[in-house]
């Protein structure tokens, strides 16, 4: 009985600590979310200050994952050998630094260079947290953790639209954004001191794993992560043009005031905090951890929201367009934890870290095509109904390769 008693208290406690942990882990993401996705909400000021077009301003998200793009691999790798805590400190760092630099620059090719330094440890984020979640949680719990985590991501970016458009427009973007990249270096450095490895991670980052090229060809090899990652791809390009184009798209072409379209900014990140805690408890709930039809669900709303966005009109109700962008948001912003938690199981524990860097490598390259092409289309017609209709188009493959996935492997 003793024995037993024993055994409890140390599941409690090591379950005490897994939450402690993600919590910190939390912390640290939506810090680097404020700062890596303030482009969004910032994007409208910057614009008019460096006097941009509408593809050009679609190249803000392209270079903060081109870094994001350049580093997933080599920092999966690196979090699989050193562990998650001392990339915590780094990264906060790293991003802080390359965005409070950008802030005093006035060359719009000098600040997408520092945008792109702040993508590597924008892209670096990912993996030391995913790797985080994986040795803390057992398989059942890791959809739900995994969902709280990725929330952060768009937590953050709608702390972003709430506090530094309205700070950007009364003291200017540069100050807003100077200000909170000291703010996510702080918070850096706390995160550093309070997170703590657990044991099995540390054993596990001290095995020589072998050649680099042999470890990437290995996990490249899975076609499954390959098919996961093509959907991210398209996923991906998704969330960021609705982040970077919202703005533009209610003001400009629905007539709303700026305030108002930075609610709607808001709303729909908001939806997509949402979205990412159930998606993630529903796989781990109803669908007893089983993926897929949990993605394939979110996809097909990703689809209707892009199809009813193409034939918006300046009529629409404000309470009708609030409905559609936050189902939207929860759908098109909602599907990271699921990704993620996708990525890290089809592969062996030890190489958790290598495949979220593959995975994110190729998801990193919707986000750097899909926004500029979308705002080219915008500029060429003028309007954004062929853009809206172009990645509703986008969401019809993404659910063509998710029924691919589905037959080459059971989720």
């Amino acid at each position: 009985m003793r024995g037993e008693s024993l055994q409890l208290n140390r599941v409690q406690v090591d379950a005490y600590l897994a939450w402690k942990m993600l919590g910190w882990l939390l912390l640290a993401q939506i810090m680097v979310a404020l700062v890596g996705r303030s482009l969004a909400p910032l994007a409208p000021l910057m614009a008019e200050d460096l006097q941009l077009t509408n593809a050009q301003v679609g190249l803000f998200p392209s270079f903060l994952f081109l870094g994001q793009m350049l580093v997933s691999i080599p920092s999966g790798l690196l979090v699989d050998r050193i562990g998650t805590r001392r990339l915590l400190l780094v990264v906060c760092f790293l991003l802080g630094a390359s965005y409070l630099v950008a802030s005093f620059l006035t060359s719009f090719v000098w600040i997408l260079v520092f945008i792109m330094l702040g993508g590597m440890a924008y892209g670096t984020m990912h993996p030391v947290t995913n790797r985080g979640i994986l040795y803390w949680f057992p398989e059942r719990r890791r959809g739900t953790a995994m969902g709280i985590k990725q929330m952060g991501v768009t937590f953050g970016s709608a702390l972003a639209a709430i506090l530094l458009l309205p700070l950007a427009l009364t003291i200017g973007w540069r100050i807003a954004m100077a200000v909170a990249c000291l703010l996510l270096i702080f918070a850096g450095i706390l995160s550093y001191w309070s997170y703590k490895e657990r044991p099995i991670e540390e054993k596990v980052k001290s095995v020589d794993k072998g050649p680099l090229v042999s470890q990437v060809l290995s996990v490249i090899k899975h076609r499954p992560l390959l098919l996961i990652s093509l959907v991210a791809f398209l996923l991906n390009g998704a969330q960021m043009t609705l982040n970077v184009y919202l703005i533009f798209f209610v003001s400009n072409e629905l007539l709303y005031s700026l305030a108002i379209a930075g609610m709607m900014l808001v709303l729909s990140e908001v939806g997509g905090s949402v979205g990412r805690i159930v998606w993630g408890t529903m796989s781990d709930t109803l669908f007893k951890g089983s993926r897929f039809a949990v993605m394939l669900l979110l996809t097909i709303i990703a689809f209707s929201g892009m199809f009813t966005m193409s034939f918006l009109q300046t009529t629409i109700p404000l309470w009708l367009l609030t409905m559609i962008i936050f189902i939207l948001g929860f759908a098109v912003s909602g599907f990271n934890g699921l990704w993620m938690n996708i990525a890290t199981e089809l592969t062996p524990p030890d190489k958790a870290g290598l495949a979220s860097g593959v995975s994110l490598t190729i998801g990193s390259m919707g986000v750097i095509t899909l926004p500029p092409l979308f705002g080219l289309i915008v500029d060429m017609s003028g309007s954004f109904t062929l853009a809206w209709m172009f990645m509703s188009i986008l969401m019809i493959v993404a659910i063509g390769l998710l029924i691919g996935l589905r037959k080459r492997r059971s989720f």
